[in-house]
């Protein structure tokens, strides 16, 4: 269900849940689609985490294993680096907390895709500037869903004021192979798998990099 995007003060951002992702990456399709984005430019992606040994019992081996989804896209972080390290001001934050690229003042140089630890921000070399997702502002603003968060069948993806994401679904915003949260404090509430890892202890690794 939609929010309210109206609500005075408040600050939006996403909840993920990981334990109801199957990677089937209609979020990715559905924000490729309802933004027109050109080949290479990917806002939302489905990471792909993998990883695990064998266990040893006398002469038994018993795999011990783990698989899992992440869907992410630009967190429109509190601390955004990327607006700190834009030389012309055109990584921008409305009111609502949302981070949005002004092009009337991109010069396209990726400072801000370099220092994002999501890798949020990309060059759409058609037009020269920088892009990212701005949480669907226009979707928002007719009272409808992102599209990320309508186009998913399992309802893993949603959306809201942060405080009240967090309130509903906990705290959790760094699970590997996502970086610490502390670095720039994402508006994102994770719901983790039951195998989910910790950024700092992960022990896989990402099995569809070219994707990504």
């Amino acid at each position: 269900m939609a929010e309210d995007y109206t609500k005075e003060g408040a600050q939006y951002g996403f909840h993920f849940d990981q334990s109801l992702c199957n990677g089937c990456k209609a979020c990715q399709i559905a924000c490729k689609d309802k933004h027109d984005l050109p080949v290479g430019i990917t806002w939302r992606r489905v990471v792909e985490y993998s990883g695990g040994s064998w266990q040893v019992h006398g002469n038994t081996f018993e795999p011990n294993v783990f698989a899992y989804y992440t869907s992410i896209s630009c967190n429109h972080c509190e601390n955004a680096v990327c607006m700190e390290v834009c030389p012309t001001t055109a990584m921008s934050r409305r009111p609502d907390g949302t981070v949005y690229v002004d092009e009337s003042k991109c010069v396209g140089c990726r400072y801000c895709q370099w220092a994002c630890p999501y890798g949020a921000p990309q060059l759409n070399s058609e037009t020269g500037h920088m892009s990212k997702c701005d949480l669907c502002y226009d979707y928002r603003s007719e009272g409808k869903d992102p599209a990320c968060v309508a186009a998913c069948p399992s309802r893993a993806l949603d959306w809201g004021p942060i405080d009240e994401l967090r309130e509903k679904y906990g705290d959790t915003d760094s699970v590997a192979p996502l970086p610490d949260s502390s670095i720039t404090k994402p508006h994102l509430v994770i719901t983790p798998h039951r195998d989910a890892q910790a950024w700092d202890s992960g022990t896989g690794q990402i099995t569809n990099p070219k994707e990504i």
